[in-house]
């Protein structure tokens, strides 16, 4: 499985698994949420975690899913401490309900794996009146993330550990509208592209760490901020794509994943390696890929639209 295997200067590679990027890494001090960890690469970077001692919080949506992926890696792992908690992304109530929760019960929180979201949906809008895929991709974990960050920082200072806030972005980020992000035009149903909207909320997330990682590095905090790709992962690519119900297109993209895309495992080791590697101690506003550092586009490297991103989330969560 997959082609091209050559290890970057992290000694890793495309073919690395979550396990491979964590060998021999104790995190048994740490607290994890993981957001959409009921399925793919977030439920394999919940129990890579947990395997290596660290205390899961599972955000997810379904809350019987999420006890399943819990069972199972108890199940693997009888020392594993892994909690479920509901936590809908594309709802700004369901977000702010999930973080008091969790701000309330006195856990220390020293990572923050923003992952969950949903790929190229047909035009629809959140609870909230906000484009979906642009409201559960960044809107809530942006949300999420200023919710939580006071006990972040906490954490870090109490802990002496440095906390790290993990954002799941993508390559798609290079595939967006031509100004990048459509501010005057996020719930503009004429024109939506599902897949440009998709780039549009990736590149957000990308823009989201950096901007965060600069406030938090001008505050002299001790919790870092970065963003990734996580490769492309055959099994939920093609979700909302029509043709993946015909048979013989069916065949043909399974055989070929096998080959050129990623599994769940490969899929997982940069959120996992990011989120706990020694060697990414003190690394911020970064972008990795691979489980190594990489470099996004023009627009991922924008402060001016980092900075007017961050803005107009603040006033769509007000």
């Amino acid at each position: 499985m997959w082609l091209f295997k050559k290890n970057g200067p992290s000694g890793f590679s495309s073919s690395s698994t979550a396990e491979q990027v964590t060998s021999g890494i104790d995190a048994s001090s740490l607290t994890a949420i993981v957001t959409g960890a009921s399925s793919g690469i977030g439920a394999e970077t919940a129990r890579v975690l947990a395997v290596r001692g660290v205390n899961v919080v599972m955000g997810v949506r379904n809350m019987d899913s999420g006890k399943k992926v819990r069972e199972e890696i108890v199940k693997q792992a009888p020392s594993a401490k892994v909690d479920a908690m509901e936590l809908d992304l594309s709802s700004l109530a369901s977000v702010r309900k999930f973080a008091s929760a969790f701000n309330s019960s006195g856990r220390r929180l020293n990572l923050l794996i923003n992952n969950a979201g949903v790929m190229a949906t047909p035009f629809t809008l959140s609870k909230d009146k906000i484009e979906l895929q642009f409201a559960t991709n960044h809107l809530g974990h942006f949300l999420l993330t200023n919710l939580l960050l006071e006990n972040m920082k906490k954490t870090a200072v109490e802990s002496k550990k440095e906390g790290r806030i993990v954002v799941v972005a993508s390559e798609a980020h290079r595939a967006t509208y031509p100004n990048g992000i459509r501010f005057d035009k996020i719930n503009d149903k004429s024109g939506y592209s599902s897949y440009l909207a998709y780039g549009q909320s990736k590149l957000a997330n990308i823009l989201h760490a950096k901007e965060l990682s600069r406030r938090l590095k001008e505050e002299g905090a001790n919790v870092t901020a970065n963003s990734l790709h996580p490769g492309v992962i055959a099994t939920n690519l093609f979700r909302h794509m029509t043709l993946i119900s015909v048979p013989v297109v069916s065949g043909v993209i399974e055989a070929v994943g096998k080959l050129a895309f990623k599994n769940v495992e490969q899929g997982a080791a940069t959120t996992c390696y990011v989120a706990l590697h020694p060697q990414v101690k003190g690394i911020s506003g970064e972008y990795f890929s691979d489980s190594n550092l990489s470099k996004p586009t023009s627009f991922g490297q924008d402060a001016a639209l980092g900075k007017k991103l961050w803005d107009f989330s603040m006033e769509l969560v007000k």
